[in-house]
């Protein structure tokens, strides 16, 4: 059985999922428990559960957004017992912020005092114990899925490294079968035997599933033996598909043009296009007018601080390799690359006082949403890029114009998970998510990108 669910179209370990919806269940057992003892036991009224449950899925679901924000559902952090409880607070104090504020809006919300308190208290008391025994619990190598990678050369290499630097995926290598002769392997794993051994192996060493890594496949793969272990219920699965749901990302040095028409996903329909288009309008729409009061004062600033336009205007490269012109607030001096394109820079001298917090905050990506509004650029896709990069990455880099099969994005998968690129190595990066994206297109996964982003931009993380 697979260790991963995909959930928004992201591979998530199963653990961890049931780690989330328990502790959400947790969250909501705290607050009823409260509300039936205040209720029934002190007040000795009737309890009436429609009258409840809209407030007890209301704090539930503003505690597990806080706790989110707080970083406390990345698997991958390890806290300590006494940081866990002073985030857990910070959380909960920013609950009780965010709920002040809905109840000023809807006080037919407001729930009891003394019951917001006590569930408070057996809140924390739940979190921290459930964390204690998650933790315990899974500290055991028996909740983890046993795999086996068929293959020694760098390919497999890269499998492992991926695999021990996210330790929340639920998986631990065994070891590698070789086809040379070699008994040794640079990573901290072992070399268990030859590829024709795979028999001899998998019974001296039980496996869930069988990563196949090899450079040559056409020779190399013992197919006998490979069905006669799917048959015993082995999962047999390609080293980029396994990199793949591992990562978020494509593998793209091993792809051939074969995997984009005949793998499952770049499918672009006209029905998901056109309910994009019309939820861009619609959310281009709200942020401009909600954003008119912050973009008068931005202009001020930028008026005051330097010589220049407030409206920045650069050529991008957009859907199908179209050119389009970009608008964003200038944050660097006028004739800052007077002699040619250059990547921004970590501390980059052109950008201006004002320009440095903006671009902090991403506040100069507003006027973006005017090219949203005129069709150029959506909220999610890959970043447009300039012509004068796009020329120069599409010699270098492998596939690099396929990114132009949608429209570009003021957000996007890559965006949120790799940082800043300055160089064509940081580019080959990106585009192995934005490649991922573009396969796995579908309005949950926009909705998820549009969720981390505000949660990247509340953690000030990335921007230059």
């Amino acid at each position: 059985m697979s260790v991963n669910i995909k959930v928004f179209n992201l591979y998530y370990p199963i653990r961890n999922v049931v780690f989330f919806i328990t502790e959400t269940i947790l969250i909501f057992l705290s607050i009823f428990v409260a509300s039936i003892m205040k209720i029934r036991i002190i007040d000795n009224h009737v309890f009436v559960w429609m009258d409840v449950w809209p407030k007890v899925g209301l704090i539930t679901f503003v505690c597990i957004l806080s706790l989110y924000y707080h970083n406390l559902y990345e698997f991958g952090e390890v806290y300590g017992y006494g940081e866990l409880f002073i985030r857990l607070l910070q959380s909960l104090g920013i609950s009780c912020l965010l709920l002040a504020g809905i109840y000023t809006l809807f006080p037919q919300l407001i729930i009891a005092e003394r019951v917001f308190m006590f569930a408070l208290l057996l809140i924390v008391s739940f979190i921290l114990s459930w964390r204690l025994v998650y933790n315990w619990i899974l500290k055991g190598e028996k909740f983890k899925e046993k795999i086996l990678i068929l293959g020694s050369g760098p390919f497999a290499h890269d499998i492992i490294k991926e695999t021990e630097k996210r330790e929340n995926t639920g998986f631990k290598v065994l070891g590698v079968l070789s086809n040379t002769n070699s008994l040794s392997f640079t990573e901290n794993v072992p070399v268990l035997g030859r590829i024709k051994d795979i028999l001899l192996v998998t019974r001296k060493f039980p496996c869930e599933r069988i990563v196949l890594a090899l450079s040559e496949q056409r020779r190399n793969l013992p197919l006998s033996e490979l069905l006669e272990l799917k048959l015993k219920g082995k999962i047999i699965q390609d080293g980029v598909e396994f990199y793949e749901h591992l990562t978020g990302k494509i593998m793209i040095e091993k792809l051939r043009p074969s995997y984009f028409i005949f793998s499952n996903g770049f499918k672009i329909s006209k029905f998901r296009q056109r309910v994009k288009r019309l939820l861009d309008i619609c959310l281009s729409l709200i942020g401009l007018g909600l954003s008119m009061p912050i973009c008068a004062i931005i202009a001020i600033l930028i008026k005051l601080d330097s010589k220049g336009p407030v409206l920045f205007k650069q050529e991008r490269v957009g859907e199908e390799g179209i050119p389009f012109i970009l608008y964003k607030f200038r944050s660097m001096h006028i004739n800052a690359e007077r002699d040619r394109p250059i990547w921004a820079k970590e501390n980059d001298p052109r950008v201006t006082r004002i320009g440095r917090i903006i671009r902090k905050m991403r506040m100069d990506e507003i006027p973006q949403m005017l090219n949203v509004l005129k069709g150029e650029m959506s909220f999610v896709g890959p970043r447009p890029e300039r012509p004068y990069f796009v020329k120069r990455l599409k010699e270098q880099i492998p596939y690099y114009s396929q990114r132009h099969a949608v429209k570009p994005g003021i957000t996007g998968w890559a965006q949120i998970k790799y940082r800043y690129g300055d160089s064509v190595q940081d580019a080959i990066e990106k585009l192995k998510y934005d490649l991922y994206y573009i396969k796995n297109m579908s309005f949950l996964f926009d909705l998820a990108i549009l969720f981390e982003t505000t949660k990247v931009l509340l953690l000030k993380k990335g921007a230059r």
